[in-house]
């Protein structure tokens, strides 16, 4: 669909420099623009490309001072922040291509089953008979909603996704293709044998309001109660969060990392990539945890930022990686000592 110029501006509150009646029907980046499209400047760094730009409307700050001849067919669309409104335009957009509803003949909805108004369900996606799913939901081909699940308002099911029995999710959550809620926790015992039975895990997973989950993430249910995560947390692609974990509110973690079961970690925490987190340990709210970093311990002090494995206080261990890079030059010197040092020589008699 095609938007005009004034119709941007309207959507972005901002001002139209040019002609209003300007439209495009994509969006591209500043140095890969072509007619038609959309673009945006907020890096000064690009402002070179702005000159030379095929675009036919692009989003400027309010402040935005051409040093050369823009293109003729170029139209401007003057906001306060670009770089914000940009970001806004690609909501609406997004937004805008993902306005489905109806349920496809292909689909299967358990009899039974409450689904909401303004709900879309794709072909093989299917919902159990006891499940219930909230007003304006979106379920994609292949997605899964087993008994006595609970979805709430505006959620977004991709492709593949799977929650599973039992678990309950609030409102405008997002879970991307291949995401599973409530596989089975990693519980085991041996018996005399030493053959390990599996423990039955009859808990589930409770997932607050506003949470997006990454593709092939998965979050395993508890073995009893719930394992938890709170309003507003982001989960990269390809993390393993076992049973009976809890992460507090607006706590955000990069792809490939692991937490073990039964650990808790506070609000507004930033855990990075491929992170191994022990369980049965506690994290203090607003921690942030470097990359590749092993957590073995608590960490109790609020705001605390770590990293190493075993993790600690960031500052110790980039002084301790500063005398470990310098090891084989500490060594050769010690050696050079130790070669100046005179020949230990025994000069006792026996009497």
């Amino acid at each position: 669909m095609e938007f005009s110029a004034q119709q941007i501006a309207d959507i972005l509150q901002g001002s139209v420099q040019g002609d209003a009646n300007m439209k495009v029907d994509r969006l591209a980046k500043i140095e890969e623009g072509t007619p038609g499209s959309l673009t945006f400047l907020a890096n000064p760094k690009y402002a070179p490309y702005i000159y030379e730009t095929q675009s036919s409307i692009a989003i400027v700050s309010a402040d935005f001072e051409p040093e050369n001849s823009l293109p003729d067919a170029l139209t401007l669309i003057r906001v306060e922040d670009a770089y914000a409104a940009f970001a806004k335009l690609l909501d609406f957009y997004n937004s805008y291509q993902n306005q489905k509803t109806g349920i496809h003949p292909a689909a299967v909805v358990d009899e039974g089953a409450e689904v909401g108004e303004d709900v879309y369900i794709g072909a093989g996606a299917y919902v159990a008979s006891t499940a219930k799913v909230g007003a304006k939901t979106k379920i994609y081909p292949g997605a899964f909603v087993g008994d006595r699940v609970s979805i709430g308002e505006g959620c977004t099911l991709y492709a593949g996704a799977r929650i599973l029995d039992g678990c309950e999710v609030g409102n405008h959550c997002t879970f991307h293709a291949g995401a599973v809620i409530g596989s089975d926790g990693f519980g085991f015992a041996p018996d005399a044998a030493n053959n390990y039975k599996k423990v039955a895990q009859i808990g589930n997973v409770v997932i607050a309001d506003h949470v997006e989950i990454g593709a092939n993430t998965t979050v395993d249910r508890a073995t009893l109660g719930s394992t938890r995560i709170a309003k507003g947390v982001k989960l990269d692609n390809l993390i393993q969060v076992a049973h009976n974990v809890e992460i507090g509110e607006n706590t955000v973690i990069a792809a490939q990392t692991g937490i073990a079961g039964s650990t808790k970690i506070g609000k507004n925490c930033m855990i990075g990539g491929q992170v191994g987190i022990v369980g049965h340990i506690t994290i203090a709210d607003e921690v942030k945890i470097a990359a590749q970093s092993g957590v073995s311990n608590s960490v109790s002090k609020v705001g605390e930022i770590i990293q190493g494995s075993p993790a600690f206080n960031i500052k110790s261990y980039k002084m301790s990686y500063i005398n470990f890079r310098r090891l084989p030059q500490m060594e050769d010197r010690l050696r050079a000592v130790e070669k100046a040092l005179p020949k230990n020589t025994d000069n006792s008699t026996n009497e």
